[in-house]
């Protein structure tokens, strides 16, 4: 009987990197007149909770793919250190991410926050390894209207300074929402040396390296902010930039757009 070579971690790593690239680009490809309608889709996350890595694996499911309606998922894998004390100090977790998780707990009315945790456009939570839940809420999501249109004309990096120019438009109403930039790697991968994750290689997508509030949505449409660019950005190749409004106390996200970086 013949045997089968299994692709290695690494050029299996790589080959969903490329093809969830080329699902966002292919995206950004359509006229902005008609650009998809983006489902904003965020999981809290660890590499120290047991229970993660198959919200991890469900993140890259979906990550970059269009629904039969047309919509645009965009994830954001955002990894929180309250598991580091654990055993297994997670190197791509930031108390941003923690903070962000605890202001969403407070808009959800929940006791606690938890890993791993899924958030839809800033309106539904649950267990980030809820496939059904997951997609219950995406198909919610295609009935609601996008109150804000959100364009990345150019992202231009100059060193360790992303210049970004946009264009957000909205109802008066909606001003003074906030415009959050992200800065992610399209792909990462963990050989967990401890904690409940010990001995296993774990992959990672869309994984924020940083989250800012860059703006206020205004009266006038373009807009320019410059962004401080990670210093992990420069140790490899492969990353994109998320620029969201949401209404203020990490309430609904109102529109978004991505765009790869150089």
């Amino acid at each position: 009987m013949q045997m089968k070579t299994l692709p290695s971690r690494r050029v299996l790593l790589v080959t969903f990197t490329l093809l969830a690239a080329a699902r966002i680009a292919a995206a950004q490809d359509v006229p902005h007149a008609s650009a998809p309608k983006v489902v904003l889709v965020e999981l809290f996350t660890s590499e120290g909770c047991s229970s993660c890595p198959p919200a991890d694996a469900l993140l890259r499911q979906v990550n970059g793919t269009q629904t039969g309606s047309g919509q645009l998922i965009v994830g954001i894998s955002e990894h929180v250190t309250y598991w580091n004390s654990l055993g297994w100090a997670d190197p791509f977790s930031s108390s941003i991410y923690t903070d962000r998780q605890n202001a969403y707990g407070t808009s959800f009315g929940l006791d606690s926050v938890y890993t791993p945790q899924m958030v839809v456009n800033g309106r539904q939570q649950f267990v980030g390894s809820d496939k059904t839940r997951l997609e219950k809420a995406i198909r919610a999501e295609q009935d609601q209207p996008q109150p804000v249109t959100l364009h990345i004309v150019s992202a231009d990096r100059s060193g360790n300074s992303l210049s970004v120019r946009f264009s957000a438009s909205g109802d008066k109403s909606l001003y003074g929402s906030d415009i959050l930039a992200v800065l992610a790697d399209d792909a990462d991968q963990s050989s967990v040396l401890r904690g409940e994750n010990s001995g296993r290689n774990l992959t990672h997508v869309a994984v924020a390296r940083s989250i800012a509030r860059v703006a206020k949505l205004q009266s006038t449409p373009d807009q320019s902010v410059e962004i401080q660019v990670p210093t992990s950005f420069n140790a490899k190749p492969g990353h994109h930039l998320i620029l969201f409004a949401q209404a203020r106390g990490n309430g609904r996200v109102l529109g978004a757009d991505t765009k790869a970086l150089p």
